[in-house]
């Protein structure tokens, strides 16, 4: 089966709407401010671009509330030729524990995140379809630990579903990963050390007693 070429894809969408001069509606899920900024940085002079913060997956509370608070302060802060607006969303952490029972053992970047990579983006593919966006995405595929081809194919599946136009993307191409780390230090972002659920934490906090241990 032919690989397909996300960030291609992505430039055709960009390219085809500047073509017909139209800067349309995005409603982008955001997990992290450091994960959003390149991507912002891509895509914020080509779309109307609303922030979801939809993330029922990380633990604990605090945690999840430092994270916006910190997402909240870069786009404040972000300065782009479209003005970039932000929407917030209901905690629903039950949603994730749900999505996640019987999955708990499943290694990181397995079962467990599949379903929580649906769960968030169909969450997004239902608000943009109430709201009449033109498109949706998510930041996700910045980071080189999610599997950019299940998070697209998620995405294509929920487009068909909500009868709502998926961005196709994989941000960490053209040294977006990179970019991303860059931004987190010029805007001092606060870049946390795991993924975002408990399961996540306990894997990294097992990693680095193992790595303490030899």
């Amino acid at each position: 089966m032919e690989k397909v070429n996300y960030d291609l894809k992505l430039t055709e969408i960009i390219k085809k709407n500047e073509d017909n001069h139209q800067v349309p509606t995005l409603l982008l899920h955001t997990c992290c401010a450091p994960c959003s900024s390149a991507v912002l940085l891509r895509l914020a002079n080509h779309f109307k671009i609303t922030v979801f913060y939809y993330n029922p997956n990380i633990s604990p509370k605090e945690e999840y509330e430092k994270r916006k608070k910190e997402q909240i302060k870069f786009l404040k802060e972000f300065k782009p030729v479209n003005e970039i607006s932000f929407l917030d969303c209901d905690y629903e952490e039950e949603k994730f524990n749900e999505m996640a029972k019987g999955l708990e053992t499943e290694i990181e970047g397995g079962a467990r995140c599949f379903k929580c990579y649906r769960l968030r983006l169909e969450k997004t593919a239902l608000i943009a379809q109430q709201n009449h966006f033109d498109y949706f995405g998510t930041s996700l595929t910045v980071s080189p630990y999610k599997n950019a081809s299940k998070i697209n194919e998620i995405g294509e599946d929920l487009e068909n579903k909500y009868n709502v136009n998926f961005l196709f993307s994989d941000f960490k191409k053209n040294d977006g990963y990179k970019k991303s780390i860059l931004m987190s230090k010029e805007y001092n972002l606060y870049r946390q050390n795991y993924c975002g659920c408990i399961y996540s934490k306990q894997q990294r906090e097992a990693y680095l007693k193992t790595k303490l241990e030899n």
